[in-house]
């Protein structure tokens, strides 16, 4: 496994948390930034939210990676 396979797992994963809906899937586990206490954001469970949180938030710069992961693929083979 090299380098370039790691980054493609972390898009991938990246991904996988991005589409997440927050109204269907997280808010019935209650995963959400709004059922979560104050003092309690420092948690496991609290920072699995904020990684969720922070990648549905950053979905156009995700899109422009995965452009250039497919042109790179492309022509790379």
């Amino acid at each position: 496994m090299g380098f370039w396979t790691l980054l493609e797992g972390l898009l991938l994963f990246a991904n996988a948390l991005a589409i997440l809906n927050e109204d269907r899937f997280l808010a019935r586990r209650g995963w959400t930034l709004a059922e979560l206490p104050g003092g309690r954001r420092n948690s496991l469970k609290g920072q699995m939210i904020g990684l969720i949180h922070a990648c549905q938030y950053m979905r156009l710069p995700l899109m422009i990676l995965n452009i250039i992961i497919i042109v790179v693929k492309m022509f790379s083979g």
